[in-house]
């Protein structure tokens, strides 16, 4: 399935609602109303199918002390998000508008991943992180290092409905030695209630070669101050979902059909 906006596009995904499927060289299922969505990447690192995430090299040299020192911008000011106390994460809130509803009146699948896209990228830039780009480090693009999703699975409980105030917070932590995690959790701002849940996996490539490089201590020590000290998962559950692999697809579908409970179509 095809996120627009460049987030989480050009995977395999499998969502779970209610009543129909639908199939956009992928499988989607519906159930009461609770959903989760699931994409991963092939196992090599081919141009178009991982969701890179390239930052522009200013080719200015500045110090890790104007790195982390990022002025506040007016979007900054305006926006209803800020790290927590302790530093360790973000949280921001959004009011779901109605172009970003689908024919129920609820946020589409879309919405909720272009928006963890921005939380995370507001995230970013919250601590210094490139605001040229997308939470590149000082190190990172001096060597032409990017972050590319290699998996990414969300969980949906109650889609926010139109003019409801969604509140997503994130956090990020170190994932072995050529990767990183990054979790959210998706809250109703009025009622608190935990309505969605969601985890990805990034790995490091060079720009240049399109070769997956292993994280260097630099890049680490870069990051991992603005991380929790312990794990924290969004999925600490035992055997949840998340862990599980992704049944592979045909791609792309060679027909579709229009029945009671189903639609496929290429």
């Amino acid at each position: 399935m095809l996120l627009r906006g460049g987030a989480f596009s050009a995977c395999n995904a499998a969502i779970s609602e209610n009543r129909n499927t639908f199939g956009f060289s992928n499988l989607i299922r519906r159930q009461n109303g609770n959903g989760f969505v699931s994409c991963n990447s092939s196992g090599r690192a081919r141009k178009g199918q991982l969701f890179m995430i390239l930052a522009v090299a200013t080719g200015e040299a500045k110090t890790k002390h104007q790195e982390s020192s990022h002025e506040p911008t007016l979007a900054d000011r305006l926006r209803l998000g800020s790290l927590a106390e302790d530093g360790l994460s973000y949280k921001e809130r959004f009011i779901v508008r109605c172009y970003e509803v689908g024919i129920n009146k609820t946020a589409t699948v879309e919405t909720i991943a272009n928006l963890l896209q921005e939380v995370g990228c507001n995230h970013a830039q919250s601590v210094g992180f490139s605001t040229d780009g997308f939470a590149t480090t000082l190190t990172m693009r001096k060597l032409h290092l990017i972050w590319v999703t290699a998996r990414m699975h969300i969980e949906i409980y109650r889609y926010p409905a139109w003019s409801d105030v969604l509140e997503i917070e994130t956090w990020c932590q170190s994932e072995g030695r050529i990767g990183t995690r990054r979790d959210w959790i998706l809250k109703d701002y009025a009622t608190g209630e935990v309505i969605g849940r969601a985890t990805s996996k990034w790995v490091m490539m060079n720009q240049d070669t399109r070769r997956l490089q292993k994280v260097t201590d630099d890049v680490r020590d870069e990051y991992l101050i603005y991380c929790p000290k312990t794990l924290r998962l969004a999925f600490p559950e035992e055997n949840n979902a998340s862990l599980k692999k992704i049944a592979k697809l045909e791609d792309p579908v060679p027909h579709y059909k229009i029945g009671q409970d189903e639609l496929i179509w290429t």
